[in-house]
């Protein structure tokens, strides 16, 4: 199978008109996840966990089976573990509330590299602010590394709470997580892991990277918009309060109060997005099919064209490592002269969709002095015909904008 096979099966990318690099925002949708939505709905749909009848008991076995998906996806020890979100956003603040405030102090650290998205960001400087604990920044070289020494002296016996992408959702490195985690369970400290950005382009086992806390979104690995994963080590789930109260996460209710459900029902109050599980569940078998040897090999070659080709094109600037095997597919850049709002209008009046901005990572781009910049973003599905339509049309930004060349 190619890219150009595995095309055929996502009915937006048969318009020829559009070249979709911006697979670090979303994915394209396989149609198997498409129809694993729409049976839901035309055959499962009750409220699951709620009834008895028939359509109800359905309706939970499926939501059930795709918690089971997750649970062997990503390795974890058991489906208590697994908690539907909406999206990483939304888990990583239930671990904010839930944990952070209940936990940590005046006088605790709580340790974050530079290039954290904003939602690994703003739910620690809440907890900070709440609590009197004191943020830390690991701050990375130029290429995205985070030195041993610096790893080893940010995470200090005060640090109570780690919180780190595995990969930087702007320079596509992956993060040394292993190392990360070892230093942090040696002074007492957890670490809540942003799987945004690495989940659907590489194999995670969070037993094997022993962190105790991961999220990730539904719609970056192709599923629907609305899904998301909350994994966390269940010792600590089971003594965390819950992060939303209502219906379906008690057990009992009385007028003074309620004994709440048990995992990982507690943290899944109200209706759960079940046809959203149910298209999570088949936008994994659908990776797994694919199987990540391929993505992993499709998607440096697409990286590895595209650093090519912009590197021959003047007053381009690439963010970042020099080597596409540590970008995971993205690859920010700058143009000279132009601002990145722009160079995304001109790219995408050549059918060109990419991302410009500071990508939802301010405090990493004003460290590296950059104030914006365009990222494209490959998947699988890509093809080498799109990467060089791309770099042509960068290739041509400063004449449009009136340079001359």
């Amino acid at each position: 199978m190619t890219a150009s096979d595995y095309r055929k099966d996502f009915p937006l990318l048969q318009n020829e008109d559009t070249i979709y690099i911006d697979n670090a925002a979303t994915a394209q949708r396989p149609q198997a996840v498409l129809d694993a939505v729409k049976v839901f709905y035309e055959t499962e749909n009750a409220n699951p966990l709620r009834g008895f009848y028939p359509l109800s008991l359905k309706a939970t076995e499926s939501c059930e089976n795709a918690r089971a998906t997750v649970r062997d996806f990503i390795h974890a020890t058991s489906k208590k573990e697994i908690i539907f979100t909406r999206n990483t956003t939304e888990g990583l603040n239930l671990v904010a509330y839930s944990y952070g405030l209940s936990h940590l102090k005046a006088g605790d650290e709580i340790a974050v590299t530079i290039m954290e998205h904003h939602s690994n960001l703003l739910p620690w400087q809440m907890v900070a602010r709440q609590t009197g604990a004191e943020l830390k920044f690991m701050e990375c070289e130029t290429d995205g590394t985070l030195t041993d020494e610096t790893i080893q002296t940010v995470i200090n016996e005060k640090t109570k709470l780690v919180a780190v992408a595995q990969v930087s959702n702007v320079l596509g490195c992956v993060n040394p997580i292993e190392k990360i985690v070892a230093r942090a369970h040696e002074v007492g400290a957890v670490v809540v892991m942003d799987g945004a950005q690495s989940v659907p382009h590489m194999p995670v086992d969070v037993q094997k990277l022993d962190v105790d806390f991961m999220a990730f979104s539904g719609h970056k690995l192709m599923g629907p918009m609305g899904i998301g994963v909350l994994y966390g080590r269940k010792v600590l789930l089971e003594e965390m309060p819950p992060f939303l109260t209502g219906g379906e996460m008690i057990d009992s209710v009385t007028r003074e109060g309620a004994v709440f459900a048990e995992l990982p029902y507690k943290f899944e109050a109200g209706t759960v997005n079940a046809a959203g599980a149910a298209g999570l569940a088949a936008a994994i078998d659908y990776l797994n099919q694919v199987n990540f040897d391929f993505i992993q090999e499709q998607e440096l070659a697409l990286t590895q064209r595209a650093m090519e080709g912009l590197a021959k094109v003047p007053h381009v600037h690439v963010m970042g490592s020099e080597d596409p095997a540590n970008h995971t597919g993205i690859i920010s850049f700058t143009v000279e002269g132009v601002h990145p709002h722009d160079v995304s209008e001109i790219l995408a009046s050549d059918g060109i969709d990419v991302r410009a901005g500071h990508h939802c990572a301010q405090p990493l781009l004003t460290y590296l002095g950059v104030h914006s910049s365009t990222r494209a973003s490959f998947m699988f599905y890509n093809t080498l015909d799109e990467v060089d339509a791309f770099v042509k049309s960068v290739a041509s930004i400063r004449r449009r904008m009136g340079y001359e060349e």
